[in-house]
């Protein structure tokens, strides 16, 4: 029933994302999510014991427990777009506590939000569903609007409220990226001191990243570069926006691209253009989880199964999505992400 219902919201594009065959990156070449990914892959890392252990307290929760899979709820848009603009659909998750129960009873992984939202539940629900602790934020309350992130906390105190992860965002591109990539480099290497694992928002940003109409931020060749710089400062898991394009480095003519990269590497096929961005977290040791996106109202559901369908078929390993869940009702909150990790949970879904 459950495959069904994701063959209903697809309609006309199952076949096409359902039947394709990946000619650009054998899937042979991957590191698949699996229940032994860990064994496979972070064992052999330099990751410590205490590392090994968050990784599997996270991989091992909610309805997508030892598949290898992430359903991660994600709620820092509180400070990234305003409490009042974010929560203003559903009043109801001004109050943390309902953010954190929204990821129990809708069968997450782990919740991913800010440190004052974690810190005042910690003693009720650290040990009750993984916290992973957003670090850094860009806020909204500087006139005119500057995107930069910025820490709201130690990693320290990250590890004192029951951690089983960090979370920063680095934009690549942005004026401040260079500052903003030392300042993560040096939290996740604290964190991994400490035992936590490491999650990076893995995104673009720069005004001249846009043109003709297009919005190459979201292009498959650069943002397939930010994960690889963010797989280099150690992320164990990357976040990243679903590609829209590709082609950003040879439209906008900068940095240094092959054709190859285009005519090989990548096809103009959704499924493609995803597993360029699994490739550059290291064929996939670097799990990929890609964002949701904003809500946009009674489409959201088919197009966020759309998006898990292209990410598992591409190699990655689920989606971290918030908005879409909890600016709607408590109950369809729950029923949304339960329908997105039936994604992952149907094995008639393969790689492509």
């Amino acid at each position: 029933m459950a495959y069904q219902k994701i063959l209903d919201l697809l309609g006309d594009s199952a076949p096409y994302l359902l039947q394709h065959q990946s000619k650009t990156f054998s899937k042979d070449l991957l590191h698949a999510p699996s229940p032994d990914f860990l064994d496979k892959v972070f064992v052999e890392s330099n990751r410590n014991p205490q590392v090994l252990r968050s990784l599997a307290a996270i991989r091992n929760h909610g309805r997508l427990s030892g598949t290898g899979y992430l359903s991660i709820l994600p709620v820092d848009q509180g400070i990234e777009h305003t409490a009042g603009a974010s929560f203003a659909k559903n009043p109801l998750y001004f109050d943390p506590e309902n953010i954190v129960r929204l990821a129990i009873e809708g069968g997450s992984n782990a919740v991913a939000t800010t440190f004052g939202n974690l810190g005042m539940v910690a003693r009720k629900y650290a040990h009750k569903i993984p916290f992973i602790v957003k670090i850094n934020h860009n806020e909204l309350l500087t006139y005119p609007t500057k995107y930069n992130q910025i820490m709201f906390g130690s990693v320290k105190e990250a590890w004192n409220l029951g951690a089983a992860a960090i979370g920063a965002t680095i934009y690549f591109g942005s004026e401040e990226s260079g500052r903003q990539l030392i300042e993560v480099a040096e939290a996740f290497e604290e964190a991994h001191q400490l035992g936590m694992a490491t999650i990076l928002w893995c995104y673009t940003r720069n005004n001249a990243f846009k043109k003709d109409g297009v919005n190459y931020e979201t292009a498959a060749d650069i943002t397939g570069q930010a994960n690889h710089l963010g797989v280099t400062i150690q992320a164990d898991i990357i976040k990243q926006k679903m590609p829209e394009s590709n082609g950003g480095f040879t439209t906008l003519n900068f940095s240094k691209s092959d054709p190859l990269m285009y005519s090989q590497l990548s096809s103009d096929h959704p499924i493609d253009l995803c597993r360029y961005q699994v490739a550059n977290c290291y064929m996939g040791r670097a799990g990929l989880i890609n964002s949701g996106g904003e809500s946009k109202g009674t489409g959201d559901l088919a197009n966020s199964v759309r998006n898990a369908v292209i990410n598992k078929r591409a190699g990655g390993s689920g989606l971290i999505l918030g908005r879409r869940a909890f600016q709607r009702p408590f109950a369809e909150g729950v029923e949304f992400l339960q329908t997105i990790q039936d994604v992952y949970l149907a094995k008639e879904i393969d790689l492509a």
